[in-house]
């Protein structure tokens, strides 16, 4: 979809932020200080950046004039910072920044954000000047609509066997705790396959913060599909 540049000199952050938009479908480059987020803007000229304010060597808002001044800001950057004042965003607004995220960044937010950058990088293309279209017949719409609609029959609930001390696959004269271990198993593993395993949907899908959702998934002893094959 977009290749997105990430430059944040924690790790930790960096694979997070790399397997959401990885999920999302997005090419992703990693920097950890500003000599790499250099020589990857010139090597794979990104659509957007995620750009880190406090980095050890050069801070972000440095970063961001220097290509100000050089006329490399063609690509929206969105800065990042958990200790950054207003006083920074501002700066790095006027600079030439988009946008602004405060960590720690909410998925929702992210997604927001990122959705708002890419659609304002790409600029319209004018479009071709439509072809005169010849006259449509009208179609008389009495008949199909009188027509019978074939409705795909309802699958019937299967009624769950309680009497013999079972729901499905779960035994219910195990304690609580294992019951419902079991069912929240089932019930991941039902959303991954449903979601392709991508945990931006899960997380989506679930209700849960991503970060909440890697803490359960390792819990229940579930493993991603990407992880199994690596």
């Amino acid at each position: 979809m977009a290749r997105i540049l990430v430059v944040d000199d924690e790790v930790g952050i960096r694979e997070l932020l790399s397997e959401i938009l990885y999920d999302e479908g997005h090419t992703v480059e990693l920097a950890e200080n500003a000599a790499q987020a250099r020589a990857a803007r010139l090597r794979t000229r990104p659509d957007l950046v995620l750009l880190d304010i406090w980095m050890p060597d050069t801070d972000g808002v440095s970063l961001l004039k220097e290509w100000g001044s050089q006329g490399l800001l063609d690509m929206p950057v969105i800065m990042m910072s958990g200790h950054a004042t207003i006083d920074t965003a501002v700066e790095a607004t006027r600079i030439g920044a988009m946008d602004f995220l405060e960590k720690p960044i909410t998925l929702q937010r992210l997604l927001k954000t990122i959705a708002a950058g890419l659609a304002r990088g790409r600029a319209p293309h004018p479009l071709p000047a439509a072809a005169p279209l010849a006259a449509a017949p009208v179609v008389a719409l009495e008949d199909e609509l009188d027509a019978p609609v074939a409705m795909p029959a309802a699958p019937m609930a299967e009624a769950a066997p309680l009497a013999s001390g079972r729901l499905g696959s779960i035994a219910l004269d195990q304690p609580l705790r294992e019951a419902r271990d079991e069912f929240e198993r089932i019930y991941f593993e039902y959303h991954l396959a449903r979601e392709n395993h991508s945990m931006t949907r899960v997380s989506e899908r679930t209700g849960l913060e991503r970060t909440h959702l890697y803490r359960k998934l390792k819990q229940l002893g579930i493993e991603s599909a990407r992880k199994r094959g690596t």
